[in-house]
């Protein structure tokens, strides 16, 4: 793990006034996968053996490179380059599923911005291998990270909050420096009755860690999702089957309706009369947890009622125009 030097560089703390950090950023956090993985989060898929953690984070992966919806519902808004290690697949059955799961999408296979870190072995808490992924995805400037599983990352006592706090923190700084998600693949253990982030196994740092994370339990034929995020709304439980032959991939069969409220008549008009009634300036955040709509939906809102001059903003949020 790395430690803090006594003698290091000591350049001064960066400090800013909390008023003079933007309105935007003390909204609705940026996706990377919406409703699913936020940008620039760290997280977890965590699940029992055979729940597909390897196929979801796979249909995350051909998400953020093509574009393409995740799991043919969610939006990417960025799409970028993914660095993927998986230390239990080999690379010929990384590319069959990938190449399956581009089929089913749509997505163009050979142009497909996803790279395998093909070493044998990734020891995160080695300051070799630390060195080796940093320059990795300094080469590649990755938006995704997907590091599977990740009890082959380290010789640690996964029940040590210490040890594994270190390994979490390093991750953590990685994401920082180089401004991308990473998503660890971590299983289950054995347990019933608890929550989902209770059941991982090992140390409760993990769960803590997360910004995002996704919570797989088989149930026969059906699985089921559950989405946890530390700054956003989640959306319901969503029920998944795995399909497919050449081309296998994760088929959502029930997911909670999406709001579509925002594309019909009179919502801005709802918007205005949310102001309205609050007397003060509204993020746009507090605004989608008030009228319970998509934050896609309520942009477009936002941005046509402020060409109207019907809205303007200012350092609290959005008010009604005077």
């Amino acid at each position: 793990m790395s430690q803090p030097s006594e003698h290091g560089d000591a350049s001064p703390l960066h400090i800013l006034p909390v008023a003079q950090i933007p309105p935007e950023a003390l909204d609705q956090p940026p996706w990377l996968v919406e409703q699913l993985w936020a940008r620039e989060a760290v997280g977890i898929i965590g699940g029992a053996p055979k729940c597909c953690k390897t196929y979801l984070a796979l249909e995350m992966a051909l998400a953020v490179a093509s574009g393409r919806p995740c799991l043919g519902r969610f939006h990417v808004p960025q799409p970028g380059p993914v660095l993927i290690f998986a230390a239990e697949d080999a690379p010929l059955q990384l590319r069959a599923r990938l190449l399956g799961l581009a089929r089913a999408r749509g997505a163009d296979f050979q142009a497909l911005q996803i790279f395998l870190i093909l070493a044998q072995q990734l020891r995160l808490d080695l300051d070799l291998d630390r060195r080796r992924l940093a320059q990795a995805i300094e080469k590649f400037q990755p938006r995704l990270l997907i590091l599977d599983p990740f009890v082959r990352l380290h010789r640690l006592d996964e029940n040590s909050a210490m040890e594994v706090s270190a390994l979490l923190s390093d991750l953590r700084a990685l994401q920082r420096r180089f401004h991308l998600a990473v998503l660890l693949v971590h299983h289950t253990r054995k347990a019933g009755g608890e929550a989902s982030g209770q059941t991982l196994r090992g140390s409760s740092d993990l769960h803590a860690w997360g910004d995002s994370n996704l919570y797989l339990r088989r149930s026969q034929d059906q699985i089921h999702l559950t989405v946890e995020h530390r700054a956003a709304r989640a959306p319901e439980t969503i029920a998944l089957t795995l399909t497919g032959d050449d081309s296998a991939h994760l088929e959502v069969t029930s997911l909670a309706p999406s709001p579509t409220k925002e594309t019909g008549p009179g919502f801005q008009q709802d918007v205005l009369d949310a102001l309205r009634r609050h007397h003060v300036a509204l993020t746009q955040y507090q605004l989608r947890c008030a009228l319970k709509v998509r934050n896609q939906g309520l942009t477009t809102a936002l941005r046509d009622l402020l060409a109207s001059n019907k809205i303007s903003r200012c350092d609290g949020g959005w008010t009604v125009a005077r």
